[in-house]
């Protein structure tokens, strides 16, 4: 009961954000990038052993953030800075004074722009669990990029639209690559695939979506209609999840990690996307909770016991190591909507989302890791 698991990014070392760099420069090859972050997800993994986690993770040691790795796997895409982006955007002041608001830095933070045609050149995170699972016996969590973030996050026009007429076109291409993905990392014997789509929570809680957006993505403008766009990215998660069994898949949603200014973070309860979440094919929903910022609980209340839940219960961006006591009290108001066989325990979101800017030090987030083992430890004694 209650197992312990990461939500994926962890701090990069030093010397990995070195290697990351000459990779990114072109001095050195992806091969022989990957021969140092080999050393950086050992690491990542002995913190995890040490802490007791129950469903590790390689940290995405192996990426530049969590969804702009996809640019050394797919073919017709380009690694873009937020500041190069800025001077090709329709409204440059409006996304200019988005970022500030947000507490952004544009030069920190990369973007994967659509140039051409997207087309596979190898798998996107395969690689990652064999490496992985050769040391470990533990359950094993690879994060992938949503299809909705993506076919936003990727869309810049002046650019993107000489390839595809529209993001739904772009978007057909995008869940067939993932849906070969989660199905190769099943088939490999992955435990859980997590999709993440932070960016729903701007659909819900952020500015005019009619406007470029930032939130943990550079985001292109949409329809402006949140059922619309809510409505859209679940058939798209919908056609790569259909059928697919054998392997625990989840779906994680933040109102954004990219700062520790939690005023520049969204705000709000997931009662406006709940019927949306439930909707999608899904065994997991990987929620944050450990800050008021999330809501209440209550928001399952009309729907208990549908699906699993993977519990925030620690905030990643916080020097503060939350007690065992106040996790075990989140995990007890979860268990009114939720049975304790289907509450697991992990923070809010990862620890080093952007590799340039993470978001806590390796040392607080293993204690904040151990606070969740004891807390889970705890919980077992009293409903195993």
């Amino acid at each position: 009961l209650f197992p312990v698991s990461t939500v994926g990014s962890w701090p990069r070392p030093n010397y990995l954000l070195d290697a990351l760099h000459k990779r990114q420069d072109g001095d050195i090859t992806f091969e022989e990038f990957n021969e140092v972050a080999d050393k950086a997800v050992l690491e990542c993994l002995e913190y995890q052993h040490e802490a007791g986690v129950d469903v590790v993770s390689d940290g995405e040691q192996r990426r530049d953030n969590f969804y702009s790795f996809v640019t050394e796997k797919l073919d017709g895409v380009q690694l873009m800075s937020l500041a190069e982006i800025m001077d090709i955007v329709e409204d440059k002041a409006s996304f200019e004074a988005i970022l500030k608001q947000r507490d952004t830095p544009a030069f920190a933070i990369h973007n994967p722009t659509v140039t051409g045609k997207v087309k596979p050149r190898t798998n996107l995170a395969l690689d990652e669990y064999v490496f992985l699972r050769k040391h470990t016996d533990k359950a094993v969590k690879v994060a992938l990029p949503g299809p909705y973030m993506l076919a936003r996050a990727m869309w810049v026009d002046g650019i993107t639209d000489k390839a595809y007429a529209s993001q739904e076109e772009l978007a057909t291409d995008l869940v067939q690559i993932l849906r070969d993905e989660l199905i190769a990392l099943r088939d490999a014997g992955c435990d859980y695939v997590q999709f993440d789509e932070p960016v729903l929570s701007d659909v819900v809680f952020g500015p005019d979506l009619k406007e470029r957006t930032f939130m943990c993505a550079s985001m292109a403008a949409t329809s402006g209609d949140a059922h619309q766009e809510l409505t859209w990215a679940a058939r798209l998660m919908n056609a790569i999840t259909h059928d697919v069994k054998g392997t625990n898949i989840g779906l994680h949603i933040c109102r954004g990690n990219f700062s520790r200014n939690e005023e520049a973070l969204l705000n709000g309860g997931y009662e406006a996307m709940i019927n949306y979440l439930l909707v999608m094919q899904l065994d997991q929903l990987v929620l944050e909770y450990a800050t008021p910022r999330a809501g209440s609980l209550d928001a399952f209340a009309p729907f208990p016991r549908m699906r699993e839940i993977g519990l925030g219960v620690v905030n990643p961006r916080s020097d503060e190591v939350e007690p065992p006591e106040f996790i075990v009290n989140k995990a007890k108001q979860a268990l009114q909507y939720f049975n304790p066989d289907q509450v697991y325990l992990n923070p809010d979101c990862g620890f080093g989302t952007f590799a340039e800017r993470p978001m806590n030090a390796p040392d607080v987030a293993a204690q904040k890791l151990e606070s969740i083992v004891i807390a889970a430890r705890e919980l077992r004694k009293e409903y195993a």
